[in-house]
């Protein structure tokens, strides 16, 4: 499957020949680094690679990052990323590899290997991104879904062809496109991991957009596994109401005492994001959960920690 969605990407938008503009050779090493297919591979400086300009992927998730970067200083980079190269300026554009790209100067290392490409126009650059992104399951499954709509969209494509494309089966790609049905609010949901695809799936069970809420509502509050939750979807499914059995789960929640929703109010003003604080039954022991949603959150949270 992999091998046929790496030929969709070769057949849709071919390597630069070496012949094309070319940096100055003081960014470039001595010859090209062998790289995978028989291209050829360059090491670039970090600073010269400007963000692309249609990226699919749009949330990076910090611990994974700081995991890839660790294993970028000690072992290198298993797989270069692919920019494009812009004569006028003597800079690139990042096409695909934007994780890789951020964990590299993470790593605190100058260069980078790349693959030079040359797309004919913005479409074969969203293509190329797209499908490098799907192909190493760098995306989401929403932002997955995302994805394909846009492929469809922006190149006049049917099912049938997006699937020839981007190498998954029929089925998984129209049950992906299907998360799209969902509520903005579900979706986010499971673009910041506060529930999962299977979640989401669970819930695409439920027509009544009304009973679809409260059993969204009721799997991020009582962390419903996704067992439960399509438990819970054929219960509203065959017709059983899910009100009671929501209203007896709360009850049993003991409520949080006043000290420590003191304390959570402290600590949320310090970092201004949502802080939990779980104590366990004896309250001399639990845990802090510091939510962020986005890189730049994560990084706020570091540098108050650091102080």
């Amino acid at each position: 499957m992999r091998k046929a969605l790496g030929r969709g990407i070769n057949a849709l938008l071919p390597a630069a020949p070496l012949k094309k503009p070319a940096p100055p050779a003081d960014q470039l090493p001595p010859s090209p680094l062998p790289g995978e297919d028989g291209r050829d591979v360059r090491r670039i400086p970090l600073e010269a690679i400007k963000p692309s300009r249609v990226q699919p992927r749009k949330n990076f998730d910090p611990e994974r990052l700081s995991e890839l970067s660790q294993t970028i200083k000690e072992h290198g980079l298993a797989q270069p990323i692919v920019v494009s190269y812009d004569a006028i300026s003597n800079t690139y554009e990042l096409i695909a590899g934007e994780r890789r790209l951020r964990a590299t100067q993470l790593a605190g290392l100058k260069h980078i290997e790349a693959v030079v490409r040359t797309p004919q126009n913005e479409k074969e650059r969203l293509v190329l991104g797209l499908i490098e992104n799907i192909q190493r399951d760098d995306l989401n499954a929403i932002e997955t879904a995302l994805a394909y709509r846009r492929l469809m969209d922006d190149h006049g494509l049917n099912q049938t062809q997006l699937v020839g494309i981007v190498g998954k089966s029929k089925a998984a790609v129209s049950n992906t496109l299907r998360l799209l049905e969902l509520p903005d609010e579900i979706q986010k949901a499971v673009q910041f991991e506060r529930i999962t695809e299977g979640h989401a799936r669970a819930l695409l069970m439920v027509d009544d957009p009304l009973e679809r809420d409260k059993l969204y509502k009721l799997i991020v509050e009582n962390h419903l596994s996704v067992r439960d939750a399509e438990r819970s979807a054929q219960r509203i499914v065959g017709g059983e109401p899910l009100p009671e059995q929501r209203d007896r789960v709360k009850a049993l929640k003991a409520p949080k005492p006043a000290d420590i929703k003191a304390l959570e109010a402290q600590l949320e003003k310090g970092f201004g994001t949502r802080v939990e604080i779980k104590a366990r039954k004896d309250m001399k022991s639990g845990r802090i959960v510091i939510h962020f949603y986005s890189l730049d959150d994560f990084d706020s949270i570091l540098k108050i920690i650091k102080k």
